[in-house]
């Protein structure tokens, strides 16, 4: 395990006895309140100096809702250093409302809008999501791109188009691990990698395996590939815990982690634990 308190970039915190979240109907195991009492308990003995919140996929209409809530959290329990949260940036240019209502919790550092959950996830390219996508950098906020390894083609034209918006890769854009599928995720992470204003998530990476029969060995591969596509200065640990939970404990992932990166310089680690999210995430 590190050596030194780490911080997780991607966590995710809810109460559906308080807001709605449709999707956790499908997910049954995780469809209850997840709190930093629960994170806590779950992590062990891992040591987390910091973590962030990325947005839950809450029902429509209930961002601000959600944000709100996070943002009680954080004051509770300075740990929480900061919050993703969702924005529908589709809006365009008034979506300024939106960011507007949202920069008033100081925990705010970046906006997620998911694109995997779309049928066609080629909306993320029309003119009134890139305005809206705009309207970031004078905020001081990044935007984490969460697509399946089929939609990796997007997130390229996206950082492509916007080259002044900070952009993150979340869940190493979720090869097809399940199916043994390398390309072409393996090329296109590469030339997402090329991009400097793209830095990449090493989170839910595990629960792109097959739940019930995954290895360390099967993992190993993409997670050397993101570190030699984007090199440690550029890559960041998340957990992407609840949904890790279906997989793995906490734990696991970090050991994982730990075991491929043996022999790595301090700089190197330092980066992937801690140095990429705070500057990333300005923490």
């Amino acid at each position: 395990m590190p050596s030194f308190p780490i911080i997780d970039s991607h966590v995710h915190l809810y109460d559906p006895t308080w807001l709605r979240y449709s999707w956790l109907k499908r997910a049954p195991k995780l469809d209850r309140r997840f709190d930093l009492t629960d994170f806590d308990r779950c992590r062990a003995g891992v040591q987390v100096d910091k973590l962030v919140f990325a947005e839950v996929w809450v029902d429509q209409g209930l961002h601000f809702a959600e944000a709100a809530w996070v943002q009680g959290l954080a004051d509770a329990d300075a740990r929480l250093a900061g919050m993703i949260a969702h924005a529908p940036l589709e809006k365009g240019a008034g979506v300024e409302a939106d960011l507007d209502r949202l920069g008033q919790h100081p925990a705010l550092r970046g906006i997620r809008r998911l694109i995997e959950i779309e049928v066609d996830i080629s909306f993320c390219l029309q003119p009134a999501f890139l305005e809206g996508l705009r309207l970031l950098p004078a905020r001081d906020l990044c935007f984490d791109i969460c697509v399946k390894h089929w939609g990796l083609v997007f997130a390229i034209e996206l950082a492509r188009r916007c080259p002044e918006v900070r952009f993150v890769l979340d869940h190493i854009g979720k090869p097809g691990i399940r199916d043994e599928l390398v390309e072409p995720w393996k090329c296109q992470l590469r030339e997402l990698a090329r991009l400097p204003n793209v830095v990449c998530k090493l989170s839910g990476v595990i629960t792109e395996a097959d739940h019930g029969h995954w290895s360390k060995e099967q993992i190993r591969p993409y997670v050397e590939h993101v570190l030699d596509c984007f090199g440690f200065e550029r890559v960041m640990y998340g957990s992407d815990w609840t949904v890790s939970e279906l997989t793995h404990d906490y734990p696991v992932w970090v050991a994982i982690l730990d075991e491929i990166t043996t022999g790595c310089s301090a700089a190197e680690l330092e980066s992937l634990w801690r140095g990429t999210a705070i500057r990333t995430y300005r923490l």
